[in-house]
This record gives structure tokens, sequence and C-alpha cells, in this order.
């Protein structure tokens, strides 16, 4: 079996449209990570440090509560992850997803949209969350997401 997930967390809308185009390109299957508690366009202020996404991500152990018990991850060989970066780093609501679920055995593909940083230090601070998953990194994709962008997600994999 290589049955594949598409799971993501978006803030936006952005990372969601490309997790539905790669889905679509690899025919996988695709989840949507949530929060217990949707993200305000107030919660995501950056500038404001004050904010739910500031305060999160400035303790890198604080793990939001998500909606869990929704998907079975058993039966997926490979599991492209994606999300926005925030401060060069994944949100910390992708590690409460990784804590959620076990993914021994498993390949984690990591792919990400930023407005213009890289992964940074984000496959070391997802690592520990899924311990016995080999994790790759893909791609940060930057701007307007092409279907030639989505799709260069899976080269070299």
């Amino acid at each position: 079996m290589n049955k594949t997930l598409v799971a993501f967390f978006s803030a936006s809308g952005v990372t969601a449209k490309v997790a539905g185009k790669l889905a679509q390109k690899l025919e996988a299957d695709v989840y949507e990570i949530k929060p217990r508690e949707p993200y305000t366009k107030a919660d995501l202020n950056w500038m404001n440090r004050k904010s739910r996404s500031s305060v999160e991500m400035n303790n890198k152990s604080f793990r939001p509560e998500i909606i869990t018990g929704d998907v079975d991850v058993s039966g997926y060989d490979t599991v492209y992850l994606g999300f926005p970066i925030w401060w060069y780093v994944a949100p910390t609501v992708v590690n409460s997803f990784l804590e959620a679920y076990d993914f021994s055995g498993k390949k984690i593909v990591l792919f990400a949209t930023a407005g213009s940083s890289g992964f940074g230090s984000t496959l070391q601070e997802l690592q520990p969350s899924a311990p016995g998953a080999e994790f790759r990194e893909s791609k940060v994709l930057h701007g307007i997401m092409t279907d030639s962008k989505v799709g260069s997600l899976t080269e070299d994999l």
C-alpha cells in the first residue's frame, strides 16, 4: 500500500489552496488541521506582541488545542504536511497535530507557504513531535500559487 494524505493548517486560505491542488495532483486524501478555537484576524496580527499567534509562537512548548479524532492516519504511508511559515518556523498548531496521532514509520513531507522566508528551524522543531517518522523538506512556496509551483513540491522526493 502507498496511500498518501495531504494534511494542512491554513490561517488565511493560501495554504489550503496549495493543499487542494497538491492532493488533486497526487490523487491523495486531504485533511485540514483545525484549531478548536479558530484564529481571528486580530489573533494573527504579528505586529501586536499580545496577539494570540505572537503569544503562541513566543512559547514553543505551547500547543493550541485542535479538533481530533476525525482522521485515521494509520492507513497512510506518506503524509504531505503543509502550513504557513510563522516567525521562521511552522505554527505550534502543527506540533499539536503531530502529537495527537502516531506517525511512526511514516514519511512526512513538509511544504509551506510564506511571504519571503524559508523553513528556518522548522524541521528541528517538528521532529520531536512525531518520533519514529521520517521527515523530508519539500519547498516553501512564495507569491501566487501556480500549478507549476504546486507541482514542484513532488520533485526530488
